[in-house]
């Protein structure tokens, strides 16, 4: 395995456990992930111990990641690259960056937000995870841009690459990343498990499912759990197994019994008729009598 060096920026916080880990993999040149927040001296430290650079590479525009990321290319005169930062190359699905002794590729990974990749050595079966995984707690889906189906796809994306090693954006480097990977996708499993349950018990607003699943939870974390509640009742709504009524803080959520395909009885998702084969079937089906 290549040098990987993590310098942490000084910015704890609830969102951000022990402060952004800014990676530095590879050296002369190093290839420099996510150089965090704008903070001079945090900025200096990695540049000191990163030496040259060949690329700065970005998960995703949040800010305790690239605030500080165009200054930093700017002073260790490399190129900045990003799915969606001003100021940045935007990055491809599938492109690769070569740093010394390592090589690592870009996959897109939506749904902690909609602009978020990993970047992956193959050769180590080593992951730089950003906030799709961290190395303590789990991440934060916050929609709009944030979107939990794409989320749980992004994750199974990961673990089909069977990782080794997971190098985080938060907390520390996770050991055995499948077992985290699946961790992570049976926990969100058993959420959407207890939302369903709850608004089957009558907890069919997001405070009443707040204090439903969080009770345990301190009192000024209760906001961040409301968001990721509204995140699986969105995912829920679009798949057609809840129904909202009402608006804003009045709005509530029922179950809706499974739908089947008017044509052949299988499962459909949302307000469609159809499942897709059926579907597509009857597409074609016209289209031959046209």
């Amino acid at each position: 395995m290549s040098r990987v060096l993590r310098v942490l920026a000084p910015n704890p916080s609830v969102y951000t456990l022990d402060g952004t880990n800014t990676w530095i993999v590879g050296s002369d040149p190093a290839l420099v992930i996510d150089p965090g927040p704008a903070i001079d001296e945090h900025l200096t430290d990695v540049a000191r111990a990163a030496g040259r650079v060949g690329a700065v590479l970005v998960t995703h525009e949040h800010e305790d990641h690239a605030e500080g990321a165009v200054a930093f290319a700017d002073r260790v005169g490399a190129t900045l690259h990003a799915w969606r930062l001003e100021g940045a190359e935007r990055l491809r699905e599938g492109q690769r960056f070569a740093g010394g002794g390592v090589q690592l590729l870009t996959m897109h990974t939506p749904g902690h937000s909609a602009d978020h990749v990993v970047f992956l050595d193959p050769d180590a079966r080593a992951l730089f995870s950003g906030d799709a995984v961290l190395g303590r707690g789990t991440s934060f889906i916050d929609a709009p841009d944030g979107d939990l189906a794409k989320y749980l796809a992004s994750l199974q994306r990961m673990l089909d690459r069977h990782p080794r090693t997971i190098y985080p954006g938060h907390g520390p480097i996770v050991l055995d990343a499948e077992a985290k990977l699946r961790e992570y996708l049976d926990h969100r499993a058993e959420r959407e498990a207890q939302i369903l349950e709850g608004i089957g018990d009558g907890a069919r607003t997001v405070d009443a499912l707040v204090e439903r699943i969080y009770s345990a939870y301190p009192e000024d974390v209760r906001w961040l759990a409301a968001r990721s509640v509204l995140a699986h009742l969105s995912k829920l709504e679009i798949e057609g197994r809840i129904a909202p009524t009402g608006r804003g803080d009045a709005r509530t959520w029922n179950v809706v019994e499974p739908k089947t395909c008017a044509r052949c009885g299988r499962p459909v998702k949302g307000r469609a008729r159809y499942c897709p084969s059926c579907s597509l079937a009857l597409l074609q089906g016209d289209a031959s009598d046209a």
